[in-house]
């Protein structure tokens, strides 16, 4: 059951109070997630997190449109993320979305339904600020090690795309300034649509020469990113870490620690070597391929799109071959719950409700996504 527009899921607090509770709303390509946390005198307990499939861009490349039970199955899971978070005291929320939105022609459509039916307003946001909010949720990974280097590469393998980030670090104030980024339009579920692999399984030379297309396509604007800021010659004087977010990513990860089952704990700041990842990669085609059974840290849900995810990952890896990654199990949604709660310290704090749906938040205008194979984003 959802909520009509009188109960809408907008900041709601009395005025001049703080919030109390934070909930941060992801709504991407392939995946739906949300974190519910509560302000404390120590700074931030998280309460809740969520995950949930919705493969909301299903059939995008295709059509330009999302679908309707493409749509159907991301309001419910929203309608559910609502629920939980009604009641809460003081909250103050905040629910974006990403590529599949940027991209889809019926946007808005899809936007008034999400408010009509759960209340929430969803904020399209640009893929700047996208990169922008899961650096600084990962910002604790990045000044872990004060010896591991003053530049940093983060890349999130998202489901419609695929955000780098080039960072300068400071270890003094445990700060980072975003030098340039390169939003790349493949992700798991866009690339595998674009290249056509079908799910079930391929045989071995289909397989091989799919990869390596899909592989040359990712590293295109990957090699021009990398002639215009030279990090590469950054990493040969040591002086750089890389940082991946996503559930490629994160599935390597355990697939790696050999996993009986998910574990967020064992996962998030692992150290993912290139050697224990490409033995990973190796044991997703053999399985894809049907020559072995699926480990059990390689759920079933994540099979189909773990082929185009290992593809991104081993296209970023081969222009800038790092032999150690920090994986991360975090990401937007802790990024957007970090802002929140610095707002609320500092008293400036301002709701969310007054924004309209479908705004981002740089500036007012309404975000319509890029046409470009690739887009490069440097300091304004």
């Amino acid at each position: 059951m959802g909520y009509s527009r009188s109960e809408a899921l907008s900041s709601h607090m009395p005025n001049g109070a703080l919030p109390r509770h934070f909930a941060a709303l992801d709504l991407g390509t392939n995946n739906c997630r949300m974190m519910i946390a509560r302000r404390t005198h120590h700074g931030v307990q998280i309460l809740d997190r969520q995950n949930r499939m919705v493969c909301l861009g299903e059939g995008l490349v295709e059509t330009g449109e999302l679908s309707s039970r493409a749509m159907d199955r991301a309001v419910r899971t929203l309608e559910g993320y609502a629920a939980r978070m009604k009641g809460l005291a003081d909250l103050q929320v905040r629910a974006v979305a990403t590529e599949a939105c940027r991209r889809a022609l019926n946007r808005d459509r899809f936007l008034s339904r999400v408010f009509e039916e759960t209340g929430l307003s969803l904020e399209i946001i640009s893929p700047r600020e996208e990169v922008e909010l899961a650096v600084e949720g990962c910002r604790g990974l990045l000044h872990r090690n004060r010896a591991a280097g003053q530049r940093a590469i983060v890349f999130d393998i998202g489901g419609g795309s695929t955000e780098i980030a080039w960072l300068r670090l400071d270890p003094v104030t445990r700060g980072h300034e975003l030098i340039s980024l390169v939003s790349l339009p493949y992700g798991v579920v866009t690339l595998s649509e674009q290249f056509g692999h079908a799910r079930g399984s391929i045989d071995a030379v289909s397989q091989a020469a799919l990869y390596e297309a899909m592989i040359k396509a990712v590293q295109e604007p990957l090699r021009q990113f990398e002639t215009i800021h030279q990090i590469g010659r950054e990493m040969q004087a040591g002086a750089v870490q890389m940082l991946g977010t996503s559930g490629t990513v994160t599935t390597l990860a355990s697939m790696a620690q050999d996993l009986p089952r998910y574990s967020r704990m064992a996962v998030d700041g692992f150290t993912l070597t290139d050697r224990a990842a490409h033995d990973a990669i190796t044991v997703v085609k053999a399985t894809l391929c049907g020559a072995e059974a699926a480990p059990s840290s390689l759920s079933a849900d994540r099979q189909h799109f773990m082929l185009p995810g290992c593809a991104i990952f081993e296209a970023i890896h081969r222009v800038w071959p790092m032999q150690e990654i920090i994986v991360a199990d975090r990401g937007l949604r802790d990024g957007m719950v970090a802002r929140m709660a610095t707002q609320a310290r500092s008293s400036r704090v301002i709701p969310h409700g007054q924004a309209r749906h479908g705004v981002n938040a740089l500036g007012g205008r309404e975000y319509r996504g890029h046409n470009a194979s690739s887009s490069f984003m440097g300091r304004a």
